[in-house]
């Protein structure tokens, strides 16, 4: 990627790219933009998008229907996760236990995510802070405070005076 610090150097463009498809797929269809993909070297094992409001399934954010599309890997060791969002609690315990070493994410301003907790059990976490990402997960917080509220288990924002 031009103009990207060295520790870029590994980073998978393509497999950014489908988790941004992902997050657009899932905004299409009326979802939470969010998408993610799992990459081994240059290969693009999967991608998946947040699928909570599409199928009713509280667990199904974007890192977790990425690794639900990849199936069964004899090891995870030697993937990157792609995000277009910092994983959330639940999301950065999958990665942690399955022991996947290093995420890759779009943008960590409209969400923090976990990333002291990644960081401090050895996962290399890079932030690409995409504007892409940013727009549509920003957008869509404005657009629809309570499916994010939702997303994050947190109580719905009051509605402004």
């Amino acid at each position: 990627m031009n103009g990207q610090p060295s520790e870029y150097a590994a980073y998978n463009e393509d497999a950014f790219e489908a988790a941004v498809r992902a997050a657009q797929k899932s905004l299409s269809e009326g979802g939470i933009p969010i998408g993610a993909a799992l990459a081994r070297g240059n290969e693009v094992i999967a991608s998946g998008h947040n699928e909570r409001v599409q199928h009713g399934d509280p667990i199904a954010h974007g890192e977790m229907s990425a690794l639900r599309a990849a199936g069964r890997q004899r090891s995870y060791r030697d993937t990157t996760l792609y995000t277009t969002l910092a994983p959330c609690a639940m999301c950065t315990g999958t990665i942690i236990q399955f022991k996947i070493p290093r995420v890759v994410v779009g943008e960590a301003r409209t969400f923090p995510g976990e990333f002291e907790l990644l960081r401090s059990r050895g996962v290399e976490v890079l932030v690409l802070d995409d504007q892409r990402s940013f727009d549509m997960m920003r957008s869509f917080q404005q657009d629809h405070p309570e499916l994010w509220a939702e997303d994050i288990a947190e109580d719905a924002l009051p509605e402004p005076a």
